[in-house]
């Protein structure tokens, strides 16, 4: 079964699948460039149950899995790679997603992002936010950014992850890595001990709740550099999922203290390349400058679009304007630009060269 198994990963990795999708009695899919590709092996329960003893050795995981459906671990397959894996229920049956995550930790520069990522990972302290949905690249542009850091400054980083997806390496900077169910009992517990390890940089994989947020904004507010993803997909939605996990008479002095410790949020999403496969990562950045604190502080999230449309000399751009510059280079076709757009009107307006003047009153 293990030899089946990783020739299925070395078939997925060979062809560029970021996911591998395992369901009982059905064709073993490949995601691929953003589309799902079937492949002719159809496992069945003997196979997936062989597979997953294999890889949760721990007694306690497995009886987790067994008991409410769900388990997340990391997994190395030997001269494949390391794949960050997902085993659940689905009526009944047995279903693995398996994402793969590559070894090597690419530069923004090759991963196409813009060079102000880099100048935000340099923040000392602050609240930095990687935000999209599943599988949109989150985890990649925030390895880059750890690793940019790791090359040019002195400082400790810790990581808590569920489960650990890149393997950093100390080079400049010293890093700990600690996953969730091994190394620590929780998020929450991580982050609260974090602050008494000395760190100048906490990576948090997800905030998940209040209570993960409200750590991570102690931290931030006691001088460190936090960096964590959300699922959101743009960065004023950002901030109202955030504040989403208080309820409305608790969320003034939450706006407040975001409003002082955020340091920028970047939304990303990822859109087919126009020639030879792959993917580019679209990038919506908003830093936070005096007028974006404003905006936040009186609670006038809806104008932060203008302002981040209007503030390109700050790094700061929009969906449209990251996709219309990949358009404009030949990197994505106009259809997926549109498809990819919140705006897809005010897009095809600027790809025939119209552009409406910003409103500059924009805090009124």
């Amino acid at each position: 079964m293990a030899g089946l198994l990783h020739d299925v990963l070395v078939e997925g990795v060979k062809n560029g699948a970021s996911d591998v999708h395992i369901k009982e009695n059905s064709p073993i899919h490949f995601r691929i460039d953003g589309d799902l590709v079937d492949c002719n092996f159809i496992p069945d329960s003997d196979f997936l149950d062989a597979v997953i003893n294999e890889m949760v050795s721990d007694q306690e995981h497995l009886t987790k899995f067994l008991q409410q459906g769900d388990l997340d671990l990391s997994y190395v397959e030997p001269e494949v790679g390391r794949f960050r894996v997902n085993i659940h229920r689905e009526r009944g049956g047995k279903c693995m997603t398996m994402r793969h995550v590559k070894s090597k930790i690419s530069k923004a520069s090759s991963l196409n992002l813009p060079p102000v990522i880099e100048e935000i990972a340099e923040a000392p302290r602050g609240i930095i936010i990687l935000a999209g949905t599943t599988g949109s690249g989150k985890s990649t542009t925030l390895a880059s950014m750890l690793q940019h850091i790791n090359e040019k400054f002195t400082r400790h980083i810790i990581t808590i992850e569920d489960p650990i997806e890149y393997e950093f390496f100390d080079n400049k900077s010293f890093f700990e890595q600690r996953e969730v169910g091994i190394d620590t009992i929780s998020f929450n517990s991580a982050l609260k001990h974090a602050l008494r390890q000395d760190p100048d940089v906490i990576m948090v994989g997800e905030m998940r709740d209040r209570e993960s947020f409200e750590a991570a904004l102690q931290a931030a507010d006691t001088g460190h550099l936090v960096m964590s993803t959300v699922h959101a997909s743009t960065a004023p939605q950002t901030i109202n999922r955030i504040l989403d996990f208080y309820d409305r008479e608790e969320q003034d002095p939450i706006r407040e203290a975001l409003a002082v410790n955020l340091k920028a949020i970047i939304a990303q999403r990822l859109v087919p390349k126009a020639f030879g496969g792959g993917v580019v990562p679209a990038v919506e950045i908003m830093v936070n400058n005096p007028t974006v604190r404003k905006l936040i502080q009186e609670n006038n999230l809806e104008k932060l679009m203008t302002v981040i449309e209007g503030c390109g000399n700050e790094g700061m751009q929009t969906f449209n304007q990251s996709l219309l510059k990949f358009v404009n280079d030949g990197m994505i076709t106009e259809e997926d630009a549109m498809v990819n757009s919140n705006n897809p009107d005010q897009l095809k307006m600027n790809m025939k060269g119209i552009f409406l003047g910003s409103d500059r009153s924009i805090i009124g």
